[in-house]
């Protein structure tokens, strides 16, 4: 089985780009490195990878990486933190209605003209943004509000372009939503908005890297964007990607939309705490204090995932605690070397 990664080079596709490779694809992965610079990945001389550097806005190159392709899986998207919603608010929704329009066209010509099975869709928990309705099904998209970012707008606008190059082309789909990834490998963004929080510079707006990289940095009382009731599922990389292959793989999938996501709430307030915890053992009394919220930060987003395991028997059982273990250190570690 050959599947194309757009955005191979990003942070869940570095997961996911592995995960594959480990379950026997072989994987042509392309990217322009605009987001991270070149990212040396494990993978990169295994046999089965192949990475080329090109713009996915380019639809002949798409074309030609596609042409021997049983899978296609669109990765690729101009995504940030929080503070890119609004410093990027236009290029999120120009830049990736672009990539997005380029995608599917060559999707569309390799599913008519060569072997082209399916398009696997990445999407967002952000299309869920307006929502009233918790745990959040697949479907509520449909019957909320539109989302107010234009990020979150995007990413719905892609589910629609799915379902209408369906429609209208006969393209076999499968929209994959993942929620708050957490995981190693994911630098400052270039071209990143620079935002402070207290006296340290926010890395990447993410929540877990930002709170371990202030902890680190001595930042006491710990500075938390609102009020830290913010609910969310954070939910280990090396869970999703192996959610999002068996989306790829699983017959039940064609034209279906699933929730990758774990099961579990967390309040930014629980995540703090947990961090400050890992960081400086129970001595340290944890103490916070409250930044101004960005307009789009979400309050809530609760995903139903009954969907996942009842159809693909999928379920992400990596605990948060165990996630910090890992993500922890290695954040703690490029702080060091001056990459956050």
């Amino acid at each position: 089985m050959k599947t194309l990664v757009t955005g191979s080079n990003g942070f869940i596709a570095g997961y996911l780009v592995a995960e594959l490779l480990e379950h026997g694809h072989e994987v042509v992965g392309v990217d322009n490195f605009s987001k991270y610079g070149r990212v040396q990945k494990s993978y990169d001389s295994h046999p089965k990878y192949k990475l080329v550097e090109g713009d996915v806005k380019d639809i002949d190159l798409l074309k030609k990486l596609s042409a021997d392709c049983d899978h296609f899986v669109a990765c690729a998207a101009m995504i940030g933190g929080i503070s890119y919603f609004h410093k990027y608010a236009y290029d999120l929704i120009a830049e990736n209605e672009r990539i997005t329009a380029a995608s599917f066209d060559a999707a569309i010509w390799a599913y008519k003209e060569k072997k082209l099975k399916k398009v696997t869709v990445l999407s967002s928990s952000m299309v869920y943004e307006s929502t009233t309705i918790y745990p959040s099904p697949e479907g509520a998209e449909l019957k909320s509000p539109p989302p107010l970012s234009t990020y979150g707008f995007q990413k719905l606008a892609t589910e629609y372009f799915a379902r209408g190059a369906q429609m209208q082309y006969g393209l076999p789909y499968t929209i994959v939503r993942p929620f708050n990834c957490v995981g190693i490998g994911e630098g400052r963004a270039l071209g990143e908005a620079e935002v402070f929080s207290g006296n340290v510079k926010l890395a990447m707006s993410h929540v877990v890297p930002d709170l371990v990289q202030k902890i680190v940095k001595g930042q006491d009382p710990l500075r938390i964007l609102g009020d830290g009731k913010q609910v969310r599922h954070y939910t280990y990389g090396g869970d999703l990607a192996k959610g999002i292959r068996v989306c790829i793989e699983h017959p039940k999938t064609i034209n279906e939309d699933f929730n990758i996501s774990t099961a579990r709430s967390t309040t930014v307030l629980e995540l703090a705490e947990m961090i400050w915890k890992k960081i400086h053992g129970p001595k340290k009394p944890f103490k916070w204090t409250s930044d101004d919220p960005f307009e789009h930060d979400v309050q809530k987003r609760v995903p139903d995932v009954s969907k996942s395991k009842r159809v693909l028997g999928f379920e992400a059982t990596t605990p948060l605690e165990e996630i910090l273990d890992e993500v922890v250190p290695w954040v703690t570690e490029q702080v060091k070397l001056g990459n956050i």
